[in-house]
Order: C-alpha cells, then sequence, then structure tokens
C-alpha cells in the first residue's frame, strides 16, 4: 500500500464518522422519530456488522491463522470492547430515546453517551483501515456497516444535549467530535500499525475486529431493536442488512 492509497482508507472512515453528525442533524431537523423506524435502522445495522464480521473478516482469519488462534483474537475484541464499557461507562442507547427531556441529568447523559460513542468509534476506525489493507471493496463494506449504526448513535448524543442545553450548535458539535475519532483511529492505524503489518498482524486484526463488531451489535444495537416487544420490523432489518451485505461482497 503506498502513501497515495492511505487517503482512500482515510476518506471512508471519515465518510463513516461524519454519519455521526448526520444523525445529529436528523434528530434536529424533525419534532418527533418514531420507535418504530429506529428499530428496523438499528436492526439493519446489526444485521449488517453481523454478516460483515462472520462471511468475511473472522472466516478469513481462521484460514489464515487456524481456528485456535483467530479465535484468540475474536475473544480478545470482544473482551476489549467490554472492558471500554466497564472503565468508562456510559449510557444506552435505549435509555436515551426518547424519554421526555429536560431532566438535569441529561446533560451528563449525553456527555457520557457521546464519550462512551467515541471509544467505540475508534476501533472502528481501525476496522476500515484493516479491511482497506486487504481488500478496498471490504474496506467500503466495512465503512458502510459502520455509517449505518452511526446514524443512530448521533441520534443518542444529539436528544439529551439539546434537552439539556437548548443549543443545537452544542449538539452538533459533540457529535462531530464523537464521530471524527473514527478517522482519528484509522490514521493513528496508519502511523503505528502499518510499519509492522504482516500477514499474522493483518489476519489477527481480521479476527478482533469481528470481535469488537459482533459485540456492539449484541451488546448495543440488538437490545435496542428488540426494546418494544414488536420484533417483525427488527427481523426484517436484520434479514435485509445481511442481504445487502452478501449483495456488496459477492465476487465477480
Amino acid at each position: 500500500m503506498g502513501n497515495n492509497q492511505f487517503i482512500l482508507p482515510l476518506i471512508l472512515a471519515l465518510l463513516a464518522g461524519l454519519c455521526t453528525l448526520l444523525g445529529s442533524i436528523i434528530a434536529l431537523s424533525f419534532k418527533e422519530i418514531k420507535k418504530f423506524h429506529l428499530q428496523f435502522f438499528m436492526g439493519l445495522s446489526a444485521g449488517v456488522m453481523i454478516y460483515v464480521s462472520f462471511v468475511e473478516l473472522f472466516s478469513q482469519a481462521i484460514s489464515a491463522l487456524g481456528f485456535f488462534k483467530a479465535n484468540l483474537a475474536f475473544f480478545g475484541g470482544i473482551l476489549l470492547v467490554m472492558l471500554c464499557d466497564f472503565l468508562i461507562p456510559h449510557e444506552y442507547l435505549a435509555e436515551q430515546f426518547p424519554g421526555q427531556c429536560c431532566d438535569t441529568k441529561m446533560l451528563k447523559t449525553g456527555l457520557l453517551t457521546t464519550l462512551g460513542i467515541a471509544i467505540h468509534n475508534f476501533p472502528e476506525g481501525v476496522a476500515v483501515f484493516v479491511g482497506s489493507v486487504a481488500n478496498i471493496k471490504l474496506g467500503v463494506a466495512l465503512a458502510l456497516a459502520i455509517a449505518l449504526h452511526n446514524l443512530p448513535e448521533g441520534i443518542a448524543v444529539s436528544l439529551p444535549i439539546y434537552c439539556a442545553t437548548k443549543s443545537k450548535r452544542k449538539a452538533l458539535w459533540l457529535s462531530f467530535l464523537a464521530g471524527i475519532v473514527e478517522p482519528l483511529g484509522a490514521l493513528l492505524a496508519i502511523i503505528f500499525l502499518m510499519p509492522f503489518l504482516s500477514p499474522t498482524i493483518l489476519y489477527s486484526s481480521f479476527a478482533l475486529v469481528a470481535g469488537v463488531m459482533v459485540f456492539i451489535s449484541f451488546d448495543e444495537l440488538l437490545p435496542v431493536s428488540f426494546c418494544e416487544g414488536k420484533v417483525h420490523q427488527s427481523i426484517l432489518g436484520i434479514i435485509l442488512g445481511f442481504l445487502l451485505m452478501a449483495i456488496s461482497l459477492r465476487p465477480f
């Protein structure tokens, strides 16, 4: 990968990260966002991320590294995000949407949500870079998957901040900060990971990223998607997410 080839992974990570800001813009542009739409969208995002993780990333890691090493890296990715959750707690998306606003705790809640989403966005930026190194089509698919779930995360950031401060500017600014961490992750991967990149490190990163994305899907996206007990729209979103990734990753 030459220096010029680093530009596209950075652009992909930037666009995916800016979808957090786009989610905020959507949230602040409409008087009401129906839970039906959020549930379907979260199911779609989970379907996309789970399909990419198991069908593309994890399967390649097993083929290249063997079953034991690939699983070690996979569960290492899960443990990494779990530690982030425990050490720097954040509010779940389900707790953000959309209760009656203007609680005295709303600002703290919004700030914790911003911090938590920023933490999750960092390894996602690394994921886009790692995927792009192996195959630019895979990098695009990963960026699309991440972009899809960054939209509702932007909603989760902006609603409590806006309700607490009555400032759209502050809500948009914080969602931008949460999203910009994603290209920062890709940039740091280029600086620190690329000089040592070998097939072992590359495919270990695949498995680790798969673990990160699977954990986020099961820990955050799916609980929100099923939160109302009406699962049909959520299941439809998940299946559509599978189908979209199957089409986008199909061999030519």
